[in-house]
């Protein structure tokens, strides 16, 4: 079977646990950490992003094959495992580096962008304030952002803050993990 290679790229907070969710889904190729949206010039460090100055998002990019899995269902995926109803927040961490935004590549995931967040809106007791914004430059996170979660599993912070996400992940979505 011939592969269906696209990209999908959002924000979910902080880009570790985004890319450790994604890296578990059927299909997904790769996913790769790294800063999206923001205004000024050149390519920005982890620092500059974290100061909330330079308005670049912490996000990931994720290729996967459409043939496995559906940019529908990358965006479900997404939607239910971080919260999308805190503006420029996830958890403790605070700061327009942190929104939950969807960057769009094409008008035909604009418009799946918008029918997720309409569908899904009702089973939130909050308004969904996730950004629906068009894709601009990519910019890969420094080397020791990558597969953040798989080196560090016992790091305080994806014991604490990753690892609910992925219990989440498991029993919301089994039928779109990848076999262990």
């Amino acid at each position: 079977m011939n592969k269906n290679i696209k990209i999908a790229t959002v924000g979910g907070g902080c880009f570790w646990c985004t890319e450790a969710v994604f890296e578990e889904v059927k299909g997904v190729e790769k996913v790769v950490s790294g800063y999206m949206g923001g205004t000024v010039p050149g390519r920005p460090t982890y620092r500059e992003v974290c100061s909330g100055l330079t308005g670049h998002a912490e996000v990931v990019q994720i290729t996967f094959d459409a043939n496995v899995i559906t940019y529908q269902d990358i965006l479900v995926i997404f939607m239910t495992t971080h919260d999308p109803t805190t503006l420029n927040q996830q958890g403790a961490d605070r700061g327009t580096q942190y929104r939950s935004v969807i960057f769009y590549h094409n008008e035909e995931q604009k418009k799946t962008a918008k029918l997720v967040l309409d569908e899904l809106a009702v089973y939130f007791e909050k308004p969904i304030v996730t950004e629906i914004t068009e894709a601009q430059i990519f910019f890969e996170a420094e080397k020791e952002h990558q597969d953040f979660y798989k080196n560090n599993p016992d790091y305080g912070y994806c014991t604490f803050v990753i690892d609910p996400k992925l219990s989440k992940l498991r029993k919301l979505h089994s039928d779109k993990l990848k076999d262990v």
